[in-house]
């Protein structure tokens, strides 16, 4: 099933296809409830509600697609949790050579046609790197390996917005900026996804291809992710965790860019990008300066 959230906070069910139908009466005090308890109580009971949904998808009654307006997929999730470099994306890396780690974005997240802010900031290069991420439907602490993708809900594509060329000694200005995590159109439960680690990855910016890659790349698969963050913290309904991206194909975000993601079996969005300067006194200026070298050559994060 795909669920989503649109126009006035509603929750949705995409039917046939490209109809959208309205299961918000499902939920109790939705209004009341706010938009983040409402997808978290749909995930969390998802087994309970599933029912009443198809039956309201069965009256009919839905809207197409293209007439409502999707908001994020979980608004404000607990936890954003992004992987470093996590994809055999050279020929010459294995496994082994992967250190499984990961890094926190903000979790105020931008739903589909939301529009990337880029600050004046003196990067190198503005980079969107798609990826896919997952969504917790389960309360988790310290999950086996063997048992940790039943605690997965389902999954979403996400981009990574990356600032290169500073030098921090952490994630929070290159990537952990408010609108650094857009995500959509919607939720795709996991029932759906027979396999999560053979699905193409795609993006363009200004419908020019970027990104074109298989998740099959992916070094630390999903089930060690849960297994290795859940030896660490409590991880929550709703909780999204983006598994890293095929660094090949990547190229600058730039003022005014149309940025679109697609992952098989799990839809499609775009987004915008807006630049705030630059400055008289910055030396380089968002996104414009070419990346100095290819950018899968470049640390990979």
């Amino acid at each position: 099933m795909k669920i989503l959230r649109f126009n006035d906070d509603r929750i949705g069910v995409l039917a046939d296809g490209d109809q959208v139908v309205d299961v918000s009466e499902a939920i109790e005090h939705r209004v009341e409830k706010g938009p983040q308890q409402v997808i978290e109580e749909v995930i969390e009971r998802f087994d309970d509600l599933r029912p009443t949904f198809e039956s309201i998808v069965g009256r009919g009654n839905g809207a197409p697609l293209d007439t409502v307006k999707l908001l994020v997929p979980v608004p404000r999730p607990s936890k954003c949790l992004a992987a470093f470099s996590n994809y055999l994306d050279t020929p010459d890396r294995k496994v082994e050579d992967v250190i499984i780690e990961f890094f926190y974005k903000a979790p105020d997240l931008l739903g589909p046609e939301g529009t990337v802010q880029l600050p004046d900031l003196p990067v190198m290069v503005y980079q969107p790197e798609a990826e896919i991420a997952f969504v917790m439907g389960k309360h988790t602490q310290n999950v086996d390996e063997a048992q940790a993708l039943d605690h997965v809900f389902g999954y979403v594509p996400f981009i990574d917005i990356s600032a290169r060329g500073m030098t921090r000694r952490s994630q929070f200005l290159p990537k952990g900026q408010d609108t650094f995590g857009p995500c959509g159109p919607w939720i795709t439960t996991r029932d759906e996804v027979p396999d999560p680690h053979n699905l193409q990855v795609k993006s363009w910016v200004n419908g020019q291809a970027r990104q074109d890659y298989s998740t099959s790349f992916m070094a630390h698969k999903i089930p060690a992710q849960v297994a290795w963050l859940s030896r660490f913290i409590h991880l929550r309904p709703g909780d999204i965790i983006t598994t890293g991206t095929y660094h090949v194909g990547l190229g600058p975000l730039n003022e005014g860019d149309v940025l679109e993601i697609e992952i098989e079996r799990l839809g499609r969005a775009r987004f915008y990008a807006h630049s705030h300067g630059p400055r008289k006194d910055v030396e380089f200026r968002p996104g414009v300066t070419p990346v100095p070298k290819p950018a899968e050559s470049m640390t990979r994060v």
